[in-house]
């Protein structure tokens, strides 16, 4: 499973956001791929879920993953919540 996390630039707020859910990924014993990237790069590349801020998770739809978008990228509490239940939907947890 390929998850990439997009963010405008491309550079701090999307590595964060990865570290973070790969935690969670541990956490919940699951295997996967993460990545980050900046949205114009993320078209190009195929994942199973798209991560972003609210701001750009519209963008992400479309790109054949499932998106998960966040309203505080910081939120480590949320992005396990959403992360979680998009997993759950998927079959993998």
């Amino acid at each position: 499973m390929n998850i990439l996390v997009c963010c405008g630039s491309g550079l701090g707020s999307s590595f964060m956001i990865q570290i973070n859910i790969e935690k969670i990924l541990k956490e919940l014993n699951v295997e996967g791929k993460v990545d980050h990237a900046d949205l114009s790069s993320a078209k190009g590349v195929k994942a199973d879920i798209y991560v972003g801020t609210r701001d750009i998770a519209s963008q992400l739809y479309g790109l054949g993953g499932e998106v998960v978008s966040l309203n505080n990228m910081i939120d480590k509490n949320e992005l396990k919540e959403k992360l979680s239940s998009t997993l759950k939907e998927m079959g993998k947890i």
